[in-house]
């Protein structure tokens, strides 16, 4: 498409998370970025990434979605994307209705954000699903595990419009389910939404995948692929051990992202990035949840070491007239490290984690804990980056394992001391 053809400033919804990361590529390539809030003041989730500075104008939706059009017409932006989570839904509604063709299928849109939808969405072109239901109600629970033979089988709890694991449990033999749904039916997420309904599914095994793609007329590019190690902690699921980025021509890819696409297609993602995450099993490969933003966590910065290109670099190549890839080349093995907070309690000797920087294949890293302070034990992504991480990035893979294996050494050297609660006398 020529470049003529986009002009503009590029419109933000949400510019949180990786999504704070387009300001400055699109302002090295001459372009101003304008920010949609989606509420006053960013999810607490997100606080810590906003930068108001970096845009000439923040204009704040307060309910009123004429407005909000009316002035984001006037500045007959080059797209309307959003850029964490938070921004979807409004991205998606504001988006038809500036720039229908550049936007997503709006009929479709609930399947881009809410997890049951999207996975009824992809049942609906053919494509295999996790089983699962969503409801409010656990009878209705009760009734389908019956029905499909799930009682006494391994279960999975959580709400259809969260993200980063929040609120994510995992029920061994489904034990306890109905306790569990009781207490997280009506919970707030980190959104500040109430999880109204929630969605309970089969559990199921396999090696879990997330391909970052960027669409543009209902053509998905792939920016890259990597896979999850996740591992129970305590009583916790899924807790995020480490994420390894996945060379393009690994034999599990082409199944994978062909089933991706496929996913992208059936829930109407027409431009934009996305970030699927999928569950490959020995019958095939199953979504696990989709969002229509980057993929968040500053990934975008990580993934230009290990491969040159982004999404946020390839959502502004397209929309400043350049070419853009439909794949990716590895220059580089990687893996992000998550830290692990094996309990809960008062931290010592967190000066040992110094000793990362100093390892070979180090690129990067942040922890965020001091001598004395509470750490809870890990439980979701959330936690994860709250406690912080390391990007390990090395040509040599057997450099990058080496000091994945130091790190989790390095944390075995933590103290981690729970307080003591007297006992009162009477």
């Amino acid at each position: 498409m020529p470049k003529a053809e986009f002009t503009g400033p590029a419109v933000i919804v949400d510019p949180y998370s990786s999504g704070a990361l387009f300001a400055a590529a699109f302002a090295e390539q001459g372009v101003a970025v304008v920010a949609v809030v989606s509420g006053p003041r960013p999810p607490q989730a997100y606080a810590s990434s906003y930068r108001p500075q970096d845009y000439p104008e923040i204009i704040v939706f307060d309910g009123d979605l004429d407005a909000v059009v009316g002035r984001v017409r006037e500045l007959a932006p080059r797209c309307v994307i959003a850029g964490c989570e938070s921004g979807v839904d409004l991205a998606e509604r504001l988006a038809p209705l500036v720039l229908p063709d550049r936007s997503n299928v709006p009929e479709l849109a609930s399947a881009r954000r809410d997890k049951s939808a999207m996975a009824a969405a992809t049942a609906a072109v053919g494509l295999p699903i996790i089983p699962q239901i969503c409801t409010a109600d656990p009878d209705e629970v009760q009734a389908w595990l019956d029905r499909e033979g799930l009682t006494g089988r391994d279960l999975v709890i959580k709400p259809p419009r969260s993200a980063s694991t929040d609120g994510v449990v995992k029920l061994p033999g489904g034990v306890g389910w109905r306790e569990v749904f009781a207490r997280q039916i009506g919970r707030t997420n980190q959104f500040g939404e109430t999880d109204d309904l929630l969605v309970v599914q089969k559990f199921v095994t396999g090696t879990e995948y997330v391909v970052d793609t960027f669409s543009h007329d209902g053509e998905h590019t792939i920016v890259d692929v990597c896979r999850y190690r996740k591992v129970d902690n305590g009583p916790h699921m899924a807790v995020y051990d480490t994420m390894q980025w996945v060379a393009p021509n690994d034999e599990a890819l082409p199944e994978i992202t062909d089933y991706t696409r496929g996913v992208l297609d059936a829930v109407g993602m027409r431009f934009g990035a996305a970030h699927v995450e999928v569950m490959a099993t020995p019958d095939g490969p199953l979504l696990i949840e989709l969002g229509a933003r980057p993929h968040g966590g500053g990934q975008p910065r990580f993934n230009r070491n290990a491969t040159g290109d982004s999404q946020i670099d390839r959502t502004v190549s397209y929309l400043t007239g350049k070419e853009i890839s439909a794949g990716y080349e590895l220059r580089r093995h990687q893996t992000c490290v998550f830290h692990i907070a094996r309990r809960s309690g008062v931290v010592r000797n967190t000066a040992v984690l110094d000793e990362i920087t100093a390892l070979t294949s180090h690129h990067f890293s942040v922890q965020n804990l001091v001598d004395g302070s509470h750490v809870p034990m890990t439980r979701d992504l959330v936690d994860s980056l709250d406690f912080g991480f390391a990007i390990l990035s090395h040509r040599e893979a057997e450099q990058v394992q080496r000091d994945h294996d130091t790190i989790r050494k390095l944390e075995e050297q933590l103290v981690i001391e729970t307080p003591h609660v007297p006992v009162a006398e009477h």
